[in-house]
């Protein structure tokens, strides 16, 4: 599904962007300039996570930072060009939102329920100590 989004982007002349940016995107435009961590936990991620897509945004010029009130936090500002893309991203969520619901009436199961039991079911096991326990399982672990 990211592969068709980003897919999507190319033929719609939007550079820069990957599918993990519309989010942060998105929350910039409408809240405004905000810190890593405001703006990682608004969108339920951790803080390590967001400031590696700031760091991509930083590098496609759709973001600025500056050190924030003090000296541990960066605050994250959309660029001119950050600006002009969110109407489309947010354009492109609503879209995606609505295929997502098309897919659910189109199989016997809800895509989003399918999503939180796996979540649920990697809580409870990693698919780390899955894999490793396949490997001591086969003996495969020629490394």
């Amino acid at each position: 599904m990211d592969d068709d989004i980003a897919q999507l982007y190319a033929e719609r002349g939007v550079r820069g962007v990957r599918p993990r940016f519309t989010m942060p995107l998105i929350r910039l435009g409408r809240r405004g300039p905000m810190t890593i961590r405001d703006l990682a936990r608004s969108l339920d991620l951790t803080h390590s996570a967001l400031s590696q897509t700031v760091s991509a945004l930083r590098r496609e010029g759709l973001v600025t930072t500056r050190p924030g009130a003090d000296a541990r936090t960066r605050e994250v500002e959309l660029t001119p060009k950050g600006r002009d893309i969110v109407p489309f991203l947010e354009a492109e969520w609503r879209a995606t939102e609505a295929a997502v619901a098309e897919l659910d009436a189109e199989i016997p199961y809800a895509l989003r329920q399918v999503i939180q039991d796996l979540e649920a079911a990697l809580r409870r096991r990693s698919f780390h100590d899955r894999i490793v326990q396949r490997l001591t399982e086969t003996g495969d672990s020629s490394i």
